[in-house]
C-alpha cells in the first residue's frame, strides 16, 4: 500500500493551521471583551520553562513547513523568529497555508524511503527513512506545539473546546443515521 504522504504532511497540517486561526480569533475577542491587552495572551505560557503562546505558534509553521520540505527532498527553512502579536501571528499562519498549499503532490513521491536528517542539539542527528520521520517525529512535533497553544488560551481562559480544535471537520460531522461522512 501507498502512503499518501502529501496527503498526511500538507493537508493534515493546512486543516489544523486554519483551525488555530480560529483558536487565535477567539483568544483575541476573549482578550477585548475582558478588556485586556491581547499581549497578556501571546506571551502566556503553561509553565515557566515552556515556550510561551508566540514560540508555540511559530513552532508549529516551522514544522509543517520543514516537515513538507525535508519530503520533498527540499532544503529545511530557517526558522523565523520575532512575531509577538496576534496579528502577526494568523499573518504567519496564513502564509505557511499558502506555501504547504502551493507544494505539488508529485514532489512528495518517493518520499516515505527519502532518508530525512534532522539536526539536534549538541551534535545529535536524529536520522530516518520519510515515512518513520513523518509519523514518529513530525507529526508529533506539530501537534505537540499546537495543542500547547490551545491550551495555553484555555488556561488562560478563552472559551475553547473540541469543536475549535477539530472545526475542520464540522462538515463530516452529523447526528447518527443521518449518512456518512461528505468527501
Amino acid at each position: 500500500m501507498r502512503v499518501p504522504m502529501h496527503a498526511m504532511a500538507v493537508d493534515s497540517s493546512v486543516m489544523m493551521l486554519r483551525n488555530l486561526l480560529g483558536i487565535l480569533d477567539k483568544g483575541e475577542a476573549h482578550a477585548r471583551a475582558k478588556g485586556f491587552d491581547p499581549a497578556v495572551l501571546v506571551n502566556g505560557r503553561l509553565a515557566p520553562d515552556m515556550f510561551p503562546l508566540f514560540n508555540q505558534v511559530q513552532f508549529v509553521c516551522y514544522g509543517a513547513e520543514d516537515c513538507a520540505a525535508r519530503l520533498m527532498g527540499k532544503e529545511a527553512p530557517p526558522l523565523d523568529a520575532g512575531e509577538e502579536t496576534l496579528e502577526a501571528l494568523k499573518a504567519r499562519i496564513t502564509r505557511t497555508i499558502a506555501r504547504l498549499e502551493a507544494a505539488p503532490a508529485a514532489a512528495f513521491e518517493g518520499a516515505e524511503d527519502r532518508e530525512i536528517s534532522v539536526p539536534l542539539r549538541d551534535d545529535l542527528v536524529l536520522e530516518l527513512k520519510g515515512l518513520a520521520y513523518l509519523k514518529d517525529w513530525a507529526i508529533p512535533q506539530f501537534y505537540f506545539h499546537l495543542v500547547t497553544a490551545y491550551a495555553i488560551l484555555r488556561h488562560n481562559g478563552v472559551d475553547l473546546g473540541k469543536a475549535d480544535y477539530v472545526a475542520g471537520l464540522g462538515n463530516a460531522i452529523r447526528k447518527r443515521g443521518g449518512g456518512g461522512a461528505q468527501e
